[in-house]
């Protein structure tokens, strides 16, 4: 899964640590996340789509080749 997290961010001015704080998360968590080296939790996705007034699925998005058995 990628995301759009640093260009979120940025265009809402707002470091790593100031986004971290706004959803109650440790600046790595940002970081990982950015790096997409990690997938939020449904409430973390959520918290962040919020706080960014977009849907989740405008923050995130979702690789459909993922976790698909090959046959």
């Amino acid at each position: 899964m990628n995301n759009r997290i640093r260009e979120f961010r940025a265009r809402h001015n707002l470091t790593q640590e100031e986004l971290a704080q706004k959803v109650n998360v440790r600046r790595e968590t940002i970081l990982f996340l950015e790096k997409n080296k990690y997938n939020p939790s449904l409430k973390l996705a959520h918290d962040l789509a919020e706080l960014f007034h977009v849907a989740i699925e405008e923050l995130f998005i979702f690789d459909d080749n993922q976790g698909q058995l090959k046959s």
